[in-house]
């Protein structure tokens, strides 16, 4: 894939929410356009740019009445990496059918894949990174853990 292609597609917050939508489940236009509060040209257009990309595939699914509808979905996995420091400015782009789905995403997600992709790259420094983050979610596990139990003993 190229790289500036997909810079230039997902450098639109727009095709970053549709993406984060149908990370969850495919949609068909009028779904997206719905549930991100923009106009269905908008979306098409949107969707369009990602699709000749590769990053999405369509397929018509039958619907009880009315004409089939179009709905997208994500075509594969693509990881993108970009590092920047005084010695380094490398885009990495790694298109592999990843078989991760199940994996989280978002902002922490992506904090843990740049701290690996650092310390891949013999950056060392970045080991303290991880540890910080180690830290912020076993915090958080706990945390979590405790409020499952608060709700589950009132449920009791």
């Amino acid at each position: 894939m190229d790289i500036e292609a997909i810079l230039d597609v997902m450098g639109c917050r727009t095709r970053r929410e549709i993406i984060n939508l149908l990370r969850e489940e495919p949609r068909f236009v009028s779904q997206i356009s719905r549930e991100l509060e923009i106009g269905q040209k908008a979306i098409i257009e949107h969707l369009r740019a990602m699709e000749e990309l590769g990053l999405l595939t369509s397929s018509f699914k039958k619907i009880e009445r009315g004409r089939p509808r179009k709905y997208y979905d994500m075509s594969h996995d693509i990881t993108v990496n970009i590092i920047i420091n005084q010695a380094t400015f490398q885009v990495d782009i790694t298109d592999e059918a990843l078989t991760r789905k199940q994996l989280p995403s978002g902002e922490e997600w992506s904090k843990l894949l740049n701290v690996e992709h650092k310390i891949r790259m013999g950056h060392y420094e970045a080991i303290e990174e991880l540890k910080s983050l180690i830290r912020l979610y076993s915090t958080l596990k706990k945390r979590a853990e405790e409020v499952l139990e608060d709700v589950e003993g009132t449920q009791e």
